[in-house]
């Protein structure tokens, strides 16, 4: 991946570091460097950990992520910032086709309803659903996280190879120059 890309948009370690919300919550955990590092591991690990929390159905999305990422040691601005996937626009759509896909594979009925952001709401309406829902979010947010994970594994080690053999045509290259 591209390193440099990556790095214009990452905040420094000293912002992190000393961002009072984040210390609150976190406190000294949030010293690892590794934290902040771009390597294959850690932001294909991010990945997982962003686009799972991303459809996880529960507010505050991002607290869980950053815990996760500076559990297993991954890029937290990546993993924090993935969560977005599921924003205030996405959030219906996806948030349907985990309802649709939970109750096709539980094999129950859909049912209709009128979407009301309000307690009552929530306190009839999904309790009617809320089986399907979470089995459907649970699935898309695994396969999702899987295939970020190994896409941004497989196109990382890609650019390695291509980098590697960049190098190699450049020597040979020289050497011919020499040679002559």
């Amino acid at each position: 991946m591209p390193k440099k890309f990556i790095k214009r948009f990452m905040p420094d370690h000293e912002t992190i570091r000393n961002n009072p919300q984040l210390n609150k919550i976190f406190g000294t955990l949030l010293h690892d460097p590794n934290l902040l590092h771009l390597n294959r591991r850690s932001v294909s690990g991010a990945f997982y950990i962003g686009l799972f929390m991303a459809l996880v159905p529960m507010p505050f999305q991002m607290v869980p992520a950053a815990a996760l990422a500076i559990l297993f040691r991954t890029n937290l601005p990546i993993s924090i910032g993935l969560v977005w996937v599921s924003n205030p626009f996405t959030m219906p759509p996806l948030f349907y086709f985990c309802y649709k896909l939970g109750a096709w594979l539980l094999n129950t009925p859909l049912q209709a309803m009128n979407f009301e952001l309000s307690w009552e709401w929530l306190s009839t309406e999904l309790g009617a659903i809320w089986q399907p829902f979470l089995l459907g979010c649970l699935l898309v947010g695994i396969v999702l996280a899987m295939l970020g994970g190994l896409s941004i594994r497989l196109l990382w080690r890609l650019n390695v190879v291509r980098q590697w053999q960049e190098r190699q045509r450049r020597r040979n290259a020289r050497k011919g120059q020499n040679q002559t």
